[in-house]
């Protein structure tokens, strides 16, 4: 196959070694901050929901608006990094998500719910600007058989990102009357980008960069003629569509008298735990994954969720309800372990297909809809049924992938 130019620059075999010790907490930053941003559309969903007398596939909306930036901008953003580096990207990426946070203050005053959803559409694309860069980065800082293991590390700071905002802003958002208070939340967060933005451009030149000829952004892809490849970009899919599923409907869920029926604002405090599962089991994994085959780690980890979604549907109570939050322990491990699976073997072509695999990000935008107008045509619990299939597929990949390549699938 011919080789084709990769959509974001190479890094320096040499440069390696002090380009990881400089990067590292600009990385772990990153994580952080898009992770939390993310999932604060889970405090948001329950308090548009019931501010503008929503049903649940209208509420979903705002999972939609936000997931299908991954697919618009994705490829766009890897021709970007190519012609201006990881660090100029990552600030542009930030610029585009402070544009966007600052545009809730309007929408909140506008009073309108889809006045929200440009604003979630623009804070998504610089989020997809900063995944770009720092999914593959961290991958290239350090030795590839570690790659799972380094990933799923990082990735436990996306989720520290996610336990601790949603738990902020459900006190600040679910607990206030309006939208105001969320204009003004979001105001804040975008001063905070900023800041962040400009620091990351002062260190604008701590990695060194050979930044190719700009690539052609569909030559990417031709990847998807690789069953490994392209079953691991499907997973990414339906992956992260079963977790912004869950993360959405928590506060309706834990709300249900048959639940833990306790109030809206109650529910939007468990967020949290949902998001610290996830965030321990990444640190955790994080080690597992270096004496465990990250295929077969994948496959048992979706099995228990399924588990756990059957318990969730059927049984009443605090069982119920808690059995829904411990999915986010078991889905921990995925989205590093698809990721960084689906990427064996591509060489040369990595970066391309980290693009393509965060274009996959919007089933984020697609299978929390689904879910949605499933609840509303037969009930939450039963809606569960759409990420449990998610999960199957998951478990599939995980056991198609459980040993490691044996040779390149790419040249």
């Amino acid at each position: 196959m011919q080789a084709s130019v990769s959509t974001a620059p190479a890094v320096d075999a040499g440069d390696t070694p002090t380009a990881s010790g400089a990067l590292t907490p600009f990385l772990y930053a990153l994580f952080f901050i898009w992770g939390g941003i993310t999932s604060l559309n889970d405090v948001l969903i329950p308090k548009l929901k019931g501010l503008f007398h929503l049903n649940f596939g209208e509420a979903m909306l705002v999972q939609s608006a936000f997931f299908i930036s991954y697919l618009l901008f994705s490829l766009p953003a890897g021709y970007l990094v190519a012609r201006l580096g990881y660090m100029r990207s990552a600030v542009i990426g930030l610029l585009t998500m402070a544009v966007g946070a600052a545009l809730f203050f309007p929408a909140a005053k506008l009073g309108m719910f889809v006045a929200f959803l440009p604003a979630l559409f623009v804070v998504a694309g610089g989020i997809t600007v900063v995944q770009v860069v720092a999914n593959p980065l961290v991958s290239l800082l350090g030795k590839p058989q570690l790659a799972s293991s380094r990933l799923t590390f990082a990735q436990a700071f996306n989720s520290l990102g996610t336990a601790l905002f949603p738990l902020v802003g459900s006190i600040l958002i679910l607990g206030s009357a309006g939208a105001g208070v969320a204009g003004l939340a979001y105001l804040g967060i975008a001063a905070a980008l900023l800041v962040v933005a400009a620091a990351v451009f002062l260190q604008r030149n701590q990695l060194h960069q050979r930044v190719e000829s700009a690539p052609d952004p569909l030559a990417a892809f031709t990847l998807l003629k690789q069953p490994h490849f392209a079953f691991g970009a499907l997973c990414i899919f339906f992956y992260v569509g079963a977790e912004v599923s869950i993360g959405s409907t928590i506060v309706s869920f834990l709300s249900q008298p048959s639940k833990l029926g306790i109030s809206t604002l109650e529910a939007g405090n468990h967020i949290w735990i949902y998001w610290t599962g996830a965030m321990i089991g990444r640190f955790a994994g994080a080690f597992v994954l270096r004496k465990v085959s990250p295929g077969l780690a994948l496959t048992v980890a979706a099995l228990v969720n399924i588990l756990l979604l059957a318990s969730a549907a059927l049984v009443t109570g605090f069982v119920g309800g808690w059995s829904l939050l411990a999915i986010g322990l078991f889905n921990s491990i995925m989205f590093p372990t698809i990721f960084s699976v689906a990427l064996e073997g591509l060489g040369k072509r990595t970066p391309e297909g980290s693009g393509i695999l965060c274009m996959a990000i919007v089933g984020g935008a697609v299978i929390p809809l689904l879910t949605g107008k499933t609840a509303d045509a037969i009930g939450l619990s039963m809606a569960l049924a759409v990420p449990a299939v998610c999960y199957a597929i998951i478990a599939g990949f995980g056991w198609y992938a459980r040993r490691p390549l044996e040779a390149a699938i790419v040249a």
